[in-house]
C-alpha cells in the first residue's frame, strides 16, 4: 500500500475524504470529482517561503492542468481562515482544504504526515476512477515543481487512449 517513504503507492485506491474546504462549511474531498484526474498536493504549512511558491506554481500552471481536466486539491494542517488569506495573497483559487481536526487524519491515511506535527510535500496523483497513479514525496524545503504531475497526467492520457482503442 505504501512505498518506502511510508506514502501510498501507485495501484492502490485511494482513500476517500471530505475536509473543509471554506469557513462557512462547504467540504470537498476526492470523491467529489470522480470521473476527472484528481491531484492531491499536501503541504507544511501557509506562510512558509517553499508552499508559497508551491501553490503558486500551479495555480500558475492551472491553464495546463485543466487540459489534462485535473482537480487540484492543496491540503495542510493549517485552519480554514489561515487558508483563506493565505490563498489571497497567493491569488490561488483551487480549493485548500484543512486537516485540522482530527489534525493531520488526512495526511496519516495518505503517509504524508510528519512527526513535526504537519503534513509532508508530498504529491498524490488519482486517476478518474479514485486510484492513486502517481505519488512523490518531496524534502521539505523543496519545491517538487509540476513536472511530475504534469508527466502522471500525460501517462495516464495514453494509458486511457490504449485502453478505448
Amino acid at each position: 500500500m505504501t512505498d518506502p517513504t511510508g506514502l501510498i503507492s501507485p495501484g492502490w485506491p485511494a482513500p476517500d475524504f471530505q475536509l473543509p474546504a471554506t469557513p462557512d462549511g462547504r467540504r470537498t474531498g476526492p470523491g467529489d470529482h470522480r470521473g476527472r484526474p484528481v491531484v492531491l498536493a499536501f503541504y507544511p504549512a501557509d506562510w512558509s517561503p517553499v508552499c508559497g511558491d508551491q501553490m503558486a506554481l500551479y495555480q500558475a500552471a492551472m491553464p495546463e492542468l485543466d487540459r489534462y481536466g485535473a482537480v487540484v486539491l492543496g491540503i495542510s494542517v493549517d485552519s480554514l481562515w489561515s487558508h483563506r488569506a493565505f490563498a489571497a495573497s497567493q491569488g490561488i483559487d483551487f480549493p485548500l482544504l484543512s486537516d485540522f481536526e482530527p489534525k493531520g487524519e488526512v495526511a496519516r491515511a495518505y503517509g504524508a504526515y510528519t512527526t513535526r506535527g504537519e503534513a509532508a510535500r508530498a504529491l498524490v496523483v488519482l486517476d478518474p476512477d479514485g486510484r492513486v497513479t502517481w505519488s512523490h514525496l518531496s524534502p521539505n524545503d523543496v519545491n517538487p515543481g509540476v513536472d511530475g504531475i504534469l508527466d502522471a497526467l500525460q501517462r495516464l492520457t495514453d494509458e486511457r487512449r490504449v485502453m478505448a482503442r
